[in-house]
């Protein structure tokens, strides 16, 4: 084998190796892969090992477990004219991961 062959040889798997990386993903559990084939959802993955075409799928991960939020305090005057200070937390969590990637811009702070 010529110097020439060997290059293109190591050339050609190197571009193979990226493929291959770039096209498996690991989901974790608490985490559903919502898969978008050239645009246009096509499914939700799971957790696993999932495959995807290079430079065609793309996956947006979405996590399932519950999120907390906390809202800034809020000063109000009350019926008396007494001054209450008021802090909340939101919880939330994510029950269809293709629902929210698709139909809200940020479903974070949505």
């Amino acid at each position: 084998m010529d110097l020439s062959a060997l290059i293109s040889f190591v050339i050609v798997l190197a571009i193979l190796l990226f493929l291959v990386s770039t096209a498996i993903k690991i989901v974790p559990e608490y985490e559903r892969a919502v898969i978008f084939r050239l645009g246009r959802l096509l499914t939700v993955k799971g957790p696993g090992l999932i495959f995807l075409i290079p430079f065609v799928d793309r996956a947006v991960r979405v996590d399932l477990r519950v999120i907390t939020m906390d809202v800034p305090s809020q000063e109000a005057i009350s019926r008396d004219n007494v001054t209450v200070k008021v802090n909340a937390v939101v919880y939330f969590r994510v029950v269809e991961p293709s629902s929210a990637v698709v139909n809200v811009e940020d479903y974070r702070r949505a």
